[in-house]
């Protein structure tokens, strides 16, 4: 059996589909260990799975669209998360002894652990940011990317010679997509589309499923974890067009009841919805949501349409290819009128058409195989002999 160090960032939608991966693999008799911020972590995964923690720091929150947000989470995030956590990755790595890692696009440190080990590496890309290259027509954007990926390897210490871009192993690339959603382009052999990973999560007792009335169609409203303040006239707006949309409609929000002006009586409001059970059980007609891609992918994968307002990051990518894919409707975050917004749900709940597309699209992302794929993948990673795996060439214990 093989031992494998999964590398996330503190990120709920980044952890939750890498823990199903961990979970097949533990299923499998692997040994399986964590490391990143513990104090997210083990919420998310329970007291029993192994996490090395690396220390806690507060970053700068994530703000602003387009090339703002990308500098605000380059600069503000993943730099100086990956400068926190070198030294603690490396000391990690010498105590696991992990046959391969799994290191998520957005830690970049992983890979520079893996590199100077020796070790065989596989990225994890849990959203479109980088598989989907939405800057590619801005050169400059892309060089002062690579310009502080190569300032991190510099800092490692490893060798100009032999950089490789961290965010893309050479022996293997998991991504929680399929072909719909990531353009037409044919990914390289070694980039696994594996679809979504739907996890199996722990119940919550606190949701009052009593409340969901008979006879009424539901929708779905969640923007993610990142929209923050900037998600309150968002929201304010959305309950505005769901009440447009006439009482036969039952909005669920997933959001912080501070955000949210004064509801309805038929709506009902958490902090965190069960999303994945409300799909299962079939009490959803519809979601209201980002564009992130664990939303997308989950709602495709049980063939509900889709409404979605991207705020930032890869969201305005993903909801132009679900868009592209006649499974949902893109509007703007900012700019969307209740009225137009009610015009979208009320078109994603009616039309034959979209929900169609949407189981359609669902089932080819599930054709993907999910975590029983991509730990597939994995072990074939770590069966290969020492040295035949690109992205793990230097000699242990090198500089």
């Amino acid at each position: 059996m093989s031992r494998f160090l999964l590398v996330l960032p503190p990120l709920t939608g980044h952890v939750n589909p890498a823990a199903g991966i961990a979970a097949e693999l533990a299923a499998r008799g692997h040994q399986v260990a964590w490391t990143g911020t513990e104090s997210v972590l083990r919420p998310l995964l329970g007291p029993d799975a192994r996490v090395f923690g690396t220390g806690t720091r507060a970053f700068r929150a994530q703000g602003g669209h387009g090339l703002a947000a990308l500098r605000s989470l380059w600069e503000g995030f993943i730099v100086p998360y990956a400068r926190f956590t070198a030294k603690p990755l490396d000391a990690v790595v010498r105590e696991f002894r992990p046959d391969v890692l799994l290191v998520d696009q957005h830690t970049p440190a992983g890979a520079l652990a893996a590199h100077r080990h020796g070790l065989p590496w596989a990225s994890f890309a849990p959203g479109a940011m980088e598989l989907g290259h939405p800057y590619r027509t801005l050169p400059q954007v892309e060089a002062w990317t690579d310009g502080l990926l190569r300032g991190l390897w510099e800092r490692a210490g490893l060798p100009a010679a032999e950089y490789l871009d961290p965010r893309f192993s050479p022996a293997l690339v998991l991504a929680t997509t399929g072909p719909a959603l990531t353009g037409a382009a044919e990914p390289p052999a070694h980039h696994a589309l594996v679809g979504p990973v739907l996890r199996t999560r722990p119940a919550d007792p606190g949701f009052p499923w009593e409340r969901l009335a008979p006879g009424r169609r539901r929708v779905l409203v969640t923007m993610g974890t990142l929209a923050g303040d900037l998600g309150a006239d968002f929201l304010a707006r959305s309950v505005r067009a769901l009440e447009l949309c006439g009482p036969d409609v039952q909005p669920v929000f997933a959001a912080p009841r501070a955000l949210l002006p004064e509801l309805p009586s038929r709506a009902v409001a958490v902090d965190r919805a069960p999303v994945l059970e409300l799909m299962r059980r079939g009490a959803l007609d519809a979601v209201l949501c980002h564009g992130g891609m664990n939303t997308v992918g989950e709602a495709l994968a049980h063939g509900l349409p889709l409404v979605a307002a991207p705020i930032r990051h890869d969201q305005p990518f993903v909801a132009a290819q679900v868009a592209a894919a006649g499974a949902g409707l893109r509007v703007p975050f900012a700019r969307v009128t209740p009225e137009h917004l009610a015009e979208a749900l009320r078109t994603a709940l009616d039309s034959t058409a979209l929900r169609e597309r949407a189981v359609r699209v669902g089932r080819e992302l599930l054709s993907g195989g999910g975590a029983v794929a991509a730990a597939d993948r994995l072990e074939a990673l770590a069966a290969r002999p020492s040295g035949a795996a690109p992205g793990g060439t230097r000699p242990p214990g090198g500089p």
